[in-house]
């Protein structure tokens, strides 16, 4: 056969209508298990592959989703990317995925891309700082927001439990004892950011403790001058709480590097869980997101959204609990505190 093979060619073999071989090709629709096996084993045979081009033209549909994220290396970034993605090919589509770089202007310019490519409905964790996705542009088009909700928009969104989840953590220091407990986290622009010191403040103040500290560092050179001021001064805190995964790995290469002792020395608590938290010495206390239920969620939000034939209504948010999980970092003998 000379000619590219086409859906024809397949139903002919299998012996049904084109119908039938799109119903299967596309899984949404029941078909017979002996149906759907012939079907297959036709498409086999000839090498079929459907022409998605014509098939947009055709339904005048992409069948594609858009993801947009800070980065890839971040684990709670990349498992919520990878929830999504799950969840769009249960759907029959596909993902175009790319990052911001954490910079607004580059979000803007993916998204309109994106746009460009007519996708059909856009999943965003957005970049810190003044969101510029407020664009008239983007009313036509399904928005849901993770972990970051934009003020001020229509856009549906899915977070967590941010304040509650870093009060959790803070009381649990208090719980056993602590009563100089240090904040360290990134910068407050991040929306995530000003709800866990409200929540590390919140624990502080019901306590009637004074806050310590709280200190922004971005790089593992800062993280490393701020233990060491800390550590150094005349009465330095017998805890951290950190209030994001990176701020919490930075720590503990600070406490490598200034031979620190955890938890003997000083305790710790972590804002969100990752990769060998479970398996390092010490394993690392934290307060765990359910970053792929954040994803799940958002994707059928998402699809609910492109589904719905009702009229956009007030902006949705859900809000998922977060989840104290208790390892040796943080220590649990009264000796620990002087």
């Amino acid at each position: 056969m000379n000619r590219p093979v086409r859906m024809s060619d397949v139903a002919k073999l299998a012996r049904v209508g084109t119908m039938t071989v799109s119903r299967v090709l596309k899984g949404n629709v029941p078909v017979s298990e002996e149906t759907k096996s012939r079907v297959l084993d036709a498409v086999a045979k000839l090498n079929y592959l459907p022409n998605e081009i014509a098939r947009s033209l055709r339904e005048q549909r992409t069948h594609q989703i858009g993801i947009i994220v800070p980065n890839l290396h971040d684990p709670f970034f990349a498992v919520c990317a990878d929830a999504i993605s799950l969840v769009v090919k249960q759907h029959s589509y596909s993902t175009v995925i790319t990052t911001s770089d954490e910079d607004p202007q580059t979000e803007l310019m993916e998204a309109k891309r994106m746009l460009r490519r007519h996708i059909e409905g856009l999943i965003i964790i957005p970049a810190r700082g003044k969101t510029l996705l407020n664009d008239p542009e983007f009313t036509q088009t399904p928005i849901v927001t993770l972990d970051r909700p934009v003020a001020g928009s229509h856009f549906d969104s899915v977070v967590v439990e941010n304040k509650r989840g870093a009060q959790l953590g803070v009381q649990h220091l208090i719980d056993h004892h602590h009563r100089r407990i240090a904040c360290i986290g990134l910068t407050l622009e991040l929306w995530t950011m000003r709800q866990r010191l409200q929540g590390y403040c919140a624990a502080m103040e019901a306590a009637g403790l004074k806050e310590d500290s709280h200190v922004v560092t971005e790089s593992p050179w800062e993280t490393l001058q701020t233990i060491r001021t800390l550590r150094n001064r005349k009465s330095p805190p017998t805890a951290i709480f950190c209030s994001n995964n990176l701020t919490t790995r930075n720590t503990l290469h600070a406490f490598s590097s200034l031979k620190v002792r955890v938890p003997e020395e000083i305790a710790l608590i972590g804002f969100d869980d990752f990769e060998m938290a479970d398996i390092i010495q010490p394993a690392v206390t934290v307060v765990r997101q359910p970053s792929d239920a954040m994803g799940r969620i958002g994707a059928e939000l998402l699809f609910s959204k492109l589904t719905s034939t009702e009229p956009q209504g007030k902006p949705k948010r859900i809000v998922l609990p977060a989840e104290l999980v208790v390892r040796r970092s943080c220590g649990t003998h009264d000796y620990l505190v002087p």
